[in-house]
């Protein structure tokens, strides 16, 4: 008996889906054998990602921090002057330019901060605006300066302690 010759019979479109199946089989196979450095990729990312993130939320924190402790020295000197100038009647440590000076850079540091010591230190210089012209003179005055420093120190302080 004799065999005949094998012959490849091509029907329209069976070509194409046998090689659709065996590119699926080799894609699956492929991720089969790399899995565990697909796996590392992933890892990998993810751990970019959330060193990014840290280190964003580090800096964030630190220039929070530094503006805050200079705002708390700020503070610190015009209540100084606010002491000067009332108590003591010395227009040399309490001169109300000194106290103008602390008090608008208080305001500008204060804008680096998050609330509510932002809007705290905008009502200190509305505070001290209106009332620095009473200092030696009316103890009201003296009284709302000093509790307009205190509530901005106190939620200066307050931001300082939900950074994390």
């Amino acid at each position: 008996m004799k065999l005949l010759p094998f012959r490849r019979v091509d029907f329209p479109g069976a070509c194409s889906i046998l090689s659709e199946v065996a590119k699926m089989t080799s894609f699956t196979d492929q991720v089969r054998r790399n899995s565990v450095a697909l796996i590392s990729l992933a890892v990998a990312l993810s751990s970019l990602a959330y060193n990014t993130w840290r280190n964003e939320q580090t800096e964030y924190n630190r220039n929070i921090r530094a503006a805050g402790i200079e705002l708390l020295l700020k503070l610190g000197e015009l209540e100084k002057v606010v002491f000067f100038a009332h108590y003591d009647m010395d227009n040399e440590a309490g001169n109300p330019r000194a106290g103008w000076a602390y008090a608008l850079t208080a305001k500008d540091l204060g804008s680096l901060m998050p609330e509510p010591a932002r809007s705290s230190t905008v009502g200190l210089v509305e505070i001290w605006q209106q009332n620095w012209s009473g200092l030696g003179e009316s103890d009201d005055a003296a009284s709302k300066i000093s509790d307009g420093i205190d509530r901005t120190r106190s939620d200066v302080l307050g931001v300082l302690a939900e950074l994390d």
